[in-house]
């Protein structure tokens, strides 16, 4: 089992511009590729001021807290609630299955974005626990956000050592990590009765394809490596302990990088098998 974010390092893409993806459209943000692997991605890609990053982000969420807006995505307040409304639907299916409990693993959910974002939903229900697996530095900052419902991780095994979560949320991380499939199988092994993965860019090939995302410059000016992720090793990953229950096109879409590569942003639901 992989134990820590940490073990990922630069590898993974800071969560202010993965919530970029989470947005209504791409903007300026483009791809390039594809390329021979992970590495040689890498090689063309120029990185980020973590720092910066963490700053902007933590000042937004705060603004949250304070009730000066509903939500924030990538550093933005937000005065109007969006959701995705089969995420939610996932959300409350599990707590319903549970008498009411909603206890969600949210693996890479940078300071609780989605958590702020959807709270108010689940504002009803008998408990709610939200545990945010995040890198070193954000869970720093993370702690002065906890309120009981709200915690953070250094590792998904830290946060198992404290729930048994009903659900399991990967939104925008998995085509960020080097190697995906460890994460996934270490996900599934939570033991979850759903595990939604989110604004996911996916392929009909039948191998992960390696690209470098150009952020869009109104957001920050940085590139990284990502994987264009085959749909069917993913399915298959998950198999045979869930079943896919839905997927569906995230706002994002569809767009092609080069002459190889047909990509489609997505979510899919997965059902744990009884």
């Amino acid at each position: 089992m992989i134990e820590s974010l940490k073990f990922f390092g630069k590898q993974w893409l800071p969560p202010v511009i993965a919530g970029a993806l989470r947005g209504n459209r791409l903007g300026r943000t483009r791809f390039e590729g594809p390329y021979a692997s992970w590495s040689a991605a890498a090689a063309r890609s120029s990185g980020y001021d973590a720092a910066a990053i963490l700053d902007k982000v933590l000042a937004a969420v705060l603004a949250v807290k304070r009730g000066e807006a509903v939500f924030e995505r990538d550093s933005v307040l937000f005065h109007s609630l969006e959701y995705s409304w089969p995420v939610a639907t996932a959300l409350m299916a599990a707590a319903a299955r549970a008498g009411g409990q909603l206890n969600v693993l949210d693996y890479g959910g940078s300071l609780g974005s989605t958590y702020f974002q959807y709270r108010r939903l689940h504002a009803p229900l008998a408990s709610v626990r939200w545990n945010v697996v995040e890198q070193e530095h954000f869970v720093r900052s993370g702690r002065q956000l906890e309120d009981g419902t709200l915690r953070f991780y250094e590792t998904t095994g830290d946060c198992l050592r404290e729930n048994v979560p009903n659900v399991v949320l990967a939104s925008s991380v998995l085509q960020y990590l080097q190697q995906p499939a460890e994460v996934i199988s270490e996900l599934a092994s939570a033991g979850a009765t759903y595990l939604i993965v989110d604004r996911t860019p996916l392929t009909g090939l039948s191998q992960d394809v390696a690209l470098v995302q150009h952020v869009d410059p109104a957001i920050y000016e940085a590139s990284y490596p990502m994987w264009a992720l085959s749909e069917q090793l993913l399915r298959d990953s998950l198999e045979p302990a869930y079943a896919c229950v839905t997927d569906f096109q995230s706002p994002e879409g569809r767009l092609a990088v080069g002459q190889a590569v047909e990509v489609e942003f997505k979510g899919m639901l997965f059902e744990r098998r009884r």
